[in-house]
């Protein structure tokens, strides 16, 4: 553990930044100004919000940039930059746009703005296309009245719309900023390292793996219901610096608490403790590809055999994963959605029971009775206790026979190896933000890619009977027909255990007594406009 000297000499090291181009509010710092110290578990993908489908990326961009409307903290839709909304006809939304709001560079907000931001969102180089999987196209009717239309009876426009956030044309096309980067892929452009946005805060400096610091935006349209005047994010990879910053006063908040740690910071009168489950739901996903990427069988993938993935299935002893990885805080699913997304029904989340014998006799069965190897792509610092259940899982795999090769590493290099198909195993999470519907993880990671369905579809898990099920929900606006449809393509999917569910991922902050008041939502985004300091 590092002590809070060292951390706050390595706090200091990092606070050299350059000044952003993008943003020119200038932070004000009155007789009362609140600085929350946030530390993450890990950096944002990109100031670029269209950079990575990503939510906690996303969720972190958020206090900069908005959406035409945006969730409350109890996850309902309410206005944002668009004070209103109408159907015209089945296909045509128009959104009254809210007068008066300015960019953080002072430009004003208009049409022209939400016009570009979706042509550049829904561009076929978008990582963010999949999230606006109904766009046709869109039209200014006025400087503040916009029509968006959809290629077909659609209803979740505006649930995708919350994490549709909207840039500045004018800053964009001033720094070749039209086209959207790529994280994922190493694409990088201006927005990558630079922030222009309409909400509660602007970038004021950024340091990427060390510091970005935000001010408060004294023009914000909001009635602002913070006191907050600057948040300096810092990612803090290390669980025990992060707890000992936290118990020491070097930082305020952490939306990333340590699971073997709560007890610890529990019992500090200086500390508060929020935990629940999220609505992330996290499984295993395979490679269906006709070859495996890193294999001793070369000449077919195992993978593809329905026995072979039912084998891996039943040799998890998910409670003891549960026990000893996730610290008795995840709740274990045989399901690939949350109970509260729906689609979900209670016969999803059955879980074939752990069979260790079983197991090595499919495996047997399928012709690999001395088992094959294949390489597991794991994440050290993105879900919860992760590189701790995917070593569980990988000594489980190899008590039934077979030898992962567990490959764990950052983010920054194991996301780009998965966006190509280079993994046998990957682990995998999926909220299904911002639809808060089964139609999320449906569209965007089980169909076949086309369009923009499938973008995160890394392991050719699409099937056609799946896909005509997808395609016909995604345009039913009878809940009580669409619902059944999502539930029988995630029943396909399971029966064919095309992927090994796990858990509900539990969800823990942590904060200083300086932090009053806050909201924790099951989505797990911070939303500091809603927070509180003393």
């Amino acid at each position: 553990m590092i002590g809070s000297k060292i951390f706050r000499a390595w706090l200091l090291a990092a606070t050299a930044s350059a000044s952003l181009a993008g943003g020119m509010a200038v932070a004000i710092q009155p007789a009362e100004a609140k600085t929350l110290k946030w530390g993450a578990n890990r950096e944002i993908a990109s100031l670029d919000p269209y950079s990575f489908g990503e939510t906690f990326t996303l969720a972190v961009l958020n206090h900069v940039y908005e959406g035409l409307v945006r969730y409350t903290g109890d996850l309902q839709i309410e206005p944002a930059l668009a004070e209103s909304w109408e159907t015209t006809s089945p296909t045509v939304w128009r959104f009254k746009l809210r007068q008066g709001v300015k960019f953080h560079n002072g430009n004003p907000f208009t049409a022209d703005d939400v016009l570009a931001s979706l042509e550049r969102v829904t561009h076929e180089t978008s990582p963010l296309k999949g999230n606006l999987p109904a766009f046709k196209s869109a039209r200014k009717i006025d400087d503040h009245t916009v029509e968006i239309e959809v290629n077909g009876p659609y209803p979740l426009l505006l649930n995708d719309l919350t994490n549709i956030y909207i840039l500045d044309k004018e800053w964009m096309v001033a720094n070749n900023a039209t086209l959207p980067t790529d994280s994922g892929k190493g694409i990088k452009g201006f927005a990558t390292d630079n922030a222009n946005g309409t909400g509660p805060f602007s970038v004021e400096s950024r340091r990427a793996d060390a510091r970005t610091v935000f001010v408060v935006n004294p023009s914000w349209w909001d009635k602002p219901k913070h006191n907050i005047t600057r948040i300096e994010f810092s990612p803090i990879t290390s669980a025990a610096t992060r707890v000992a910053a936290l118990l020491s006063g070097e930082i305020d908040f952490t939306n990333v608490a340590p699971l073997q740690d709560l007890p610890r910071l529990a019992a500090s009168p200086d500390v508060k403790v929020l935990q629940t489950n999220e609505l992330r739901t996290v499984i295993f996903a395979f490679n269906l590809r006709d070859q495996m990427f890193e294999s001793d069988v070369k000449d077919k993938n195992p993978l593809q055999d329905k026995k072979v993935r039912e084998a891996l299935y039943r040799a998890i002893d998910i409670d003891s994963v549960q026990r000893r990885a996730m610290r008795g805080l995840s709740r274990n699913t045989g399901a690939i959605i949350a109970p509260a997304i729906p689609g979900f029904v209670p016969a999803l989340d059955e879980r074939l029971p752990f069979d260790l014998d079983g197991a090595k006799k499919l495996l047997a069965e399928a012709g690999y009775p001395n088992g094959f190897s294949f390489q597991m792509n794991c994440q050290s610092d993105g879900l919860v206790n992760e590189e701790e259940f995917c070593q569980a899982v990988a000594a489980m795999w190899a008590r039934a026979g077979v030898r992962p090769n567990l490959s764990l590493g950052p983010r920054s290099q194991q996301t780009p190896k998965r966006v190509k198909g280079e993994f046998d195993v990957i682990s995998f999470g999926w909220a299904n933000e911002p639809m808060i519907d089964a139609y999320s993880i449906l569209v965007q990671v089980l169909r076949t890619r086309s369009g923009s369905g499938g973008v995160f579809n890394w392991g050719n898990w699409g099937r056609p009977d799946i896909d005509a099920l997808i395609d016909a929900a995604g345009v039913e606006l009878d809940r009580s027909k669409r619902l059944p449809m999502m539930t029988q393509a995630l029943k396909i999917a399971k029966d064919e255990h095309l992927f090994i569910p796990l858990h509900q991922q539990p969800m823990a902050w942590a904060m200083r007594s300086s932090v009053a008041d806050t909201v924790q939502a099951s989505d797990n985004k911070p939303r500091l406009w809603l927070t509180q300091m003393k």
